[in-house]
């Protein structure tokens, strides 16, 4: 790991481990990227920036400027001064007139890493880290932009971000400030991003990337179901094992646009950031605007390389919670075993019969607080309905706990309905767009978050019920989008700050919450995945995955998330069945084995179902235990996928000392006539000898990664098994 700047070539060089990334400023002004990929010592490469070609750097040829800006492999791109690709930045000055050129003026290298503040951000933990600081300036504007890069010790991600400055006596207004840019010379590229719906969150979707815009992007005040803040560019025949991966995450939990941009010279530009739609930030004098992190991977061995770099980055660099290395209690939440029909007697019987299997904490879902019946009712009144909970919180979180189980609580606080007592006391807290009638969805509006006092409210309105009694666990919740974006507390000219004031209104509670509730597991939740983004990993070291829970439909959102996050934080529980989202029925140890790629819990009433499934719950809940370290800390690796082959599913996570293995494979659909099934596995010890654990067959490392181990085929469909090899001394 270093950062060197190389004075006579004006050449900065980033090195990890086993990348690099080399920027030049061309003509004493232009800041121009050069290289980025497989590790290098040599660092001429000047002339990659092909300033001998024309048209001439603009000092020696100001006749073509706008052809050199317009071709000038950027490292950080701006808007209406000539270059005409997808800037990073755009900025209007006081007389209405929108251009910015920034130049090259100077540069720091620190040890560490500044922290963001108000932001999400990745931080040096237990290794070293170093970061570039270059400023860039533009004279006209007296503007200054600080682009930020920072490297651990242990990883190859490169974190990036910038900080707009406002040096001059006008106000400016930013209307585009996004984080990161990468220009290279395309290479065939194909486009891999994170798609889907409520339901089929984050399925993998890739394309070729062709002439032309084509992004990832999402106006919905949140990351979103649809789509999400991740892009890869990976060059032709890339896998799992082979192939480059140019890939970037967005550590925000709003809006945002991924965007690759296919030039009319066959060259290729990536940019990611927060969205321009709606965005206008008023940048007074002396004043500064701070864009959230962007992580950039570079892989030479395929997506899996590039798959456990984020994974490690994350674990080690951005999870802060107390939970990160350590087993999370097996819950039961009692949402689809009731749904809104509950009270205290029934949540002590789901309790009861829970601890006999092994459970160990119960969480009460939505429901419990103001007169919620329905999900029409009641949000903003967060105080509990004792006609449901007998004797109030307190004394239901003391007979839960005299049962042997921990207490959860689920909370909405984002949100207010139209029917509260909240919403007619302060109807102006609301998100609306005056004169017009706010957008309802799922009978709710959202609370103005850019409100310093809202923020204050909504904060006190979960602390003060954890302050009263004896809660280990939040599952916090955000159930629609955002629409109608308009703030009475903002005024006319501010008005384009509201959705990013809602994101860092977001930011403080949480941050709030987990420094006065320093050991509480915090889970966060958005109707399902809608906002499962680095950003929120910054605060809760899990996020509920998706509200689709069938084993089946869950491969393929776990393969997605699985892309770029750590099983550890995916929140996967075993529901009933006919599924509640599909109606498909599945065998009881499959649910199990697919949620085990999780933080595994229960999700279904286990008063009422068979005695077989009960006894399956004590198998699985033994069964989390043994192999939760390994599934926690392991790297993962994925074999195949279901949603390539159409008939099964495959993944293996290996200890770090490769001393272990631990293979999920899921026959999806069954087939005849067939024999065995050779699997590869991957990540072992060549030189190591493993014996599995239900055979006691003994297999060396060499021959399960390159020759296979066969996997004997079943009768029926959504059949699982797990096998589990540990290495032996011979």
């Amino acid at each position: 790991m270093d950062i060197i700047f190389h004075q006579k070539e004006k050449i900065f060089q980033i090195n990890t481990e086993n990348t690099s990334y080399l920027m030049a400023v061309a003509d004493e002004r232009y800041l121009g990227h050069l290289y980025y990929g497989k590790r290098m010592e040599d660092y001429h490469g000047f002339y990659l920036l092909r300033t001998e070609e024309k048209p001439f750097v603009p000092s020696i040829n100001l006749r073509e400027k706008s052809a050199f800006l317009d071709a000038f492999p950027q490292e950080y791109s701006t808007w209406g001064v000539g270059d005409y690709r997808e800037s990073c930045l755009n900025v209007r000055n006081s007389d209405g007139c929108l251009g910015c050129e920034l130049l090259f003026d100077s540069y720091r290298i620190i040890d560490g890493k500044p922290a963001l503040k108000g932001l999400p951000a990745t931080f040096c933990g237990e290794s070293k880290g170093k970061t570039l600081e270059i400023t860039c300036v533009d004279p006209v504007l007296s503007l200054k932009v600080i682009l930020r890069y920072s490297i651990f010790e242990d990883s190859d991600a490169i974190a990036r971000s910038a900080e707009i400055i406002n040096e001059s006596g006008q106000i400016l207004h930013i209307e585009k400030a996004l984080s990161a840019c990468l220009d290279m010379d395309n290479e065939a590229f194909d486009m891999i991003t994170l798609n889907g719906s409520w339901g089929r969150e984050r399925r993998i979707v890739r394309r070729p990337a062709s002439l032309g815009r084509q992004s990832a992007a999402s106006v919905r005040g949140e990351s979103s179901h649809q789509e999400h803040p991740f892009m890869a560019l990976v060059t032709p025949g890339t896998d799992q094992t082979q192939g480059e991966v140019y890939a970037m995450h967005f550590v925000y939990s709003g809006n945002f646009m991924a965007m690759t941009e296919v030039t009319q010279f066959d060259s290729l530009r990536m940019v990611m950031g927060i969205h321009p739609d709606n965005f206008d930030w008023e940048l007074k004098p002396g004043n500064h605007f701070q864009t959230p992190e962007v992580i950039m991977v570079y892989s030479d061995e395929g997506l899996g390389k590039m798959t456990r770099t984020y994974h490690d980055v994350y674990r080690n660099h951005l999870i802060r919670s107390p939970y990160l290395h350590r087993p999370r209690p097996i819950l039961i939440n009692n949402w689809e075993a009731t749904y809104f029909d509950f009270d205290s007697d029934k949540l002590l019987d789901i309790a009861r019969e829970a601890k006999k299997a092994g459970i160990e904490m119960l969480v009460m879902d939505d429901g419990w607080f103001g007169h919620r019946d329905n999900d029409d009712s009641s949000l903003g009144d967060w105080f509990v309905n004792e006609n449901k909970i007998k004797g109030g919180l307190k004394k239901l979180v003391d007979d839960v706990q005299s049962e042997g189980l921990l207490f959860g609580l689920w909370f909405e606080p984002e949100m207010i309905s139209p029917d509260s007592l909240l919403y007619k006391k302060h109807p102006e807290w609301v998100i609306s767009i005056p004169g017009r009638v706010p957008t309802q969805i799922r009978c709710q509006y959202v609370l103005d978050l850019s409100r310093p006092e809202v923020v204050d409210y909504a904060y006190e309105a979960v602390a003060s019920i954890l302050r009263s009694a004896d809660i280990s666990y939040v599952k916090w919740d955000m159930n629609r989008q955002l629409c109608d974006i308009g703030s009475t507390y903002l005024n006319r000219k501010n008005q384009g700050e509201l959705l990013h004031r809602y994101t860092l209104g977001v930011y403080k509670m949480q941050e709030r919450l987990i420094t006065e509730f320093p050991n509480l597991l915090l889970e966060n939740c958005s109707g399902g995945g809608a906002r499962f983004d680095p950003g929120m990993l910054y605060y809760s070291p899990q996020i509920w995955c998706s509200d689709d829970t069938d084993a089946i439909e869950r491969l393929a959102i776990q393969e997605g998330t699985a892309l770029v996050y750590p099983l550890s934080v995916m929140g996967a529980h075993v529901s009933d069945c006919p599924n509640h989202a599909v109606g498909r029925v599945t065998p009881f140890a499959t649910r199990g084995h697919v949620a085990l790629a999780g933080t595994f819990g229960y999700e279904l009433d286990i008063t009422k179902i068979s005695d077989e499934d009960r006894a399956q719950v004590k198998l699985q809940t033994a069964m989390y235990h043994q192999y939760n370290d390994l599934i926690r800390e392991g790297d993962y690796f994925r074999i195949a996928s279901w949603q390539e082959n159409h008939l099964y599913d495959c993944w293996q996570v290996v200890s770090k000392q490769k001393d272990e293995t631990l293979v999920t494979y899921v026959q999806v659909l069954s087939q005849p006539n067939f024999r065995s099934r050779k699997i590869k596995l991957a990540g072992l010890d060549p030189k190591g000898v493993y014996k599995l654990e239900d055979t006691g067959k003994i297999y060396s490392g060499e021959m399960l990664m390159n020759a296979g181990f066969l996997i004997q085929r079943k009768m029926g469909d959504f059949i699982s098994d797990l096998y589990h090899f540990k290495q032996i001394n011979c």
